[in-house]
């Protein structure tokens, strides 16, 4: 029942992810500024009444659809491009040097030590205990689990089947086209050659990792079950950062007013 539960959690996220990509392929370009910035009347989506809308269209056009290296001056955004940016396609060390700093920046703790918490209090592997010592069980393999992820879906994919791990902002359109289009970047990504191809290094990776993950967990724990969860957790936390990047130039512009 586990299985078929998680099993179906993952279908129905996939489904989605595939249907809002399928829809904004057969949108087009048409609907879109002809510069980041310079929307006017007749371009504005209905969907502006949004508030991340609002924020793309309040603010100045040096930051619409702009990255920079880091979110709130901490998180890494390495991977991130801007809207419109054209660069050529990554090297082998290129991609092996992007997961390293997403796997060993000063911040990359942070997530690691929320999942961690989160699993210490739901006691999700009861192998290691509650309290402390517990914590710092969960903690570690948290840490594990994330770096193994990053190499595979940053590194070790990308480099065999020729695919870029990066997140190429779209920068303009209403909320809910951008959050589909973000949410879409775990199937769908672009090959060097700038080609979009469904996204083995991000849904193969997630799972390898997963996989490997049984090796370091107590024994009770290396389930379908268990591994299926984890690639799902993967996957979604995945969706949620590229959602974040995608509105990170918005909120940088309207509230902080931050240049790289």
């Amino acid at each position: 029942m586990v299985i078929g539960s998680c099993w179906k959690r993952i279908l129905a996220s996939g489904v989605m992810m595939v249907g809002a990509s399928l829809a904004l392929a057969q949108e087009g370009p048409s609907d879109l500024p002809d510069a980041p910035g310079t929307f006017s009347s007749s371009q504005q989506s209905p969907a502006a009444q949004d508030a991340p809308q609002k924020a793309a269209q309040g603010t100045s056009s040096e930051y619409d659809g702009k990255q920079t290296k880091r979110i709130l001056g901490i998180i890494p955004n390495f991977r991130s491009v801007s809207a419109d940016q054209k660069l050529p396609p990554m090297t082998v060390k290129e991609k092996f040097t992007e997961a390293t700093q997403d796997s060993f920046d000063y911040s990359s703790i942070v997530l690691p030590a929320a999942v961690a918490g989160y699993d210490d209090a739901r006691r999700a592997t009861p192998e290691f205990g509650h309290g402390g010592i517990a914590y710092g069980r969960y903690l570690w393999h948290s840490a594990v689990d994330q770096t193994v992820e990053n190499y595979a879906v940053e590194f070790i994919g990308p480099a065999i089947t020729h695919q870029d791990p990066r997140y190429y902002t779209k920068g303009r359109g209403g909320f809910i086209k951008r959050t589909g289009y973000s949410l879409s970047r775990v199937v769908i990504t672009r090959t060097d050659d700038d080609r979009e191809v469904f996204n083995s290094s991000e849904v193969f990776g997630a799972l390898g990792a997963a996989g490997i993950s049984n090796l370091y967990y107590p024994s009770p724990e290396r389930t379908i079950g268990n591994t299926m969860t984890t690639f799902g957790t993967s996957v979604g936390i995945d969706a949620l950062t590229f959602m974040v990047h995608e509105f990170w130039p918005d909120i940088n512009g309207a509230l902080f007013h931050m240049k790289d």
